[in-house]
């Protein structure tokens, strides 16, 4: 499990009818626990498109699931770099 911390990038996917093919970025801005955040979202344009408050966060170890709700995630790369720096402890 990875743990939020203020300022990291995350994907974020709005709700399902709002869905296209590739997530949206996302910037953490308020931590609410290991699985709860507020983040800063931009569109697939690139714009600042608004902020959403308690956004679940779905990664292996969480109580949270995908499903149309909106959700954020870790990039791959962010959950390889993890399972890469555990293996080297």
């Amino acid at each position: 499990m990875i743990i939020p911390t203020i300022g990291r990038i995350m994907w974020y996917w709005p709700e399902k009818q709002y869905r296209g093919k590739f997530p949206w970025a996302a910037i953490v801005t308020d931590v609410h626990d290991d699985n709860l955040v507020n983040v800063a979202i931009f569109s697939p344009n690139g714009n600042a498109d608004d902020t959403k408050n308690s956004i679940r966060i779905v990664q292996d170890g969480s109580p949270n699931i995908a499903d149309a709700s909106p959700y954020v995630e870790w990039m791959p790369y962010q959950v390889d770099q993890t399972k890469r720096n555990k293996t080297n402890e």
